[in-house]
């Protein structure tokens, strides 16, 4: 996965994002060292240790495929807002994976606060960093839940943006299934019902 990410990291374009991204994702940044140990959540979706690595990578590379597809994205703007999207995560759960939990400063601002927190403090250190480039990433984040009554401050107002939610919230949705189809008992097809999903899963190809 780190490989993948160095590959995904040397195809962008623009010098101020690759130096943003360099602060985070460098190989001495400490940020690095944290980030790839990561869980991704308490329960729902790869709550195991480098979890936060799988997630962000597979999410950037979808949206880097993804933005091909589409007239108008901004694939550096894209890719890079996906490899960000969830980096407030570092602060607001704990590292111990048999016992991740929220911190303090997870139930008191939360994640997306905490993401958006992080980035900006990096961006304004960063000399001659475009306003308009950095409000494009930093809405990426304060919006990537989709609606303010999943969490976000603000909806997706951006093809970016926009792009970023779906492709979060699929690898979200298909995390769940990862997660159900390792708990289901032999010889069973469905799992009990499931609160991420809204109903139970079928696992069709496994032996009943």
């Amino acid at each position: 996965m780190e490989a993948d990410l160095r590959d995904l990291l040397a195809t962008i374009q623009s010098p101020h994002l690759r130096a943003l991204l360099a602060e985070v994702f460098g190989e001495s940044a400490e940020t690095w060292r944290r980030f790839r140990d990561a869980p991704a959540a308490k329960r729902y979706h790869q709550a195991y240790r480098h979890g936060l690595l799988e997630h962000s990578l597979s999410v950037a590379q979808a949206v880097s495929a993804i933005s091909a597809t589409f007239p108008g994205i901004d694939r550096d703007v894209a890719v890079s807002g996906a490899l960000l999207h969830d980096i407030g995560k570092l602060d607001a759960y704990t590292a111990d994976p048999p016992a991740i939990d929220m911190t303090d400063a997870g139930k008191l601002q939360g994640e997306i606060a905490l993401g958006y927190y992080h980035v900006r403090r990096v961006i304004e250190d960063l000399p001659g960093f475009p306003a308009e480039l950095a409000a494009a990433v930093l809405h990426i984040i304060l919006s990537h839940h989709g609606a303010l009554e999943h969490g976000s401050p603000v909806v997706p107002c951006t093809r970016e943006a926009t792009l970023v939610h779906m492709i979060d919230n699929l690898g979200g949705r298909l995390g769940s299934f990862d997660r159900l189809e390792k708990e289901l008992p032999d010889g069973s097809r469905w799992s009990a019902y499931d609160r991420a999903l809204g109903a139970g899963a079928y696992f069709a190809a496994r032996a009943a």
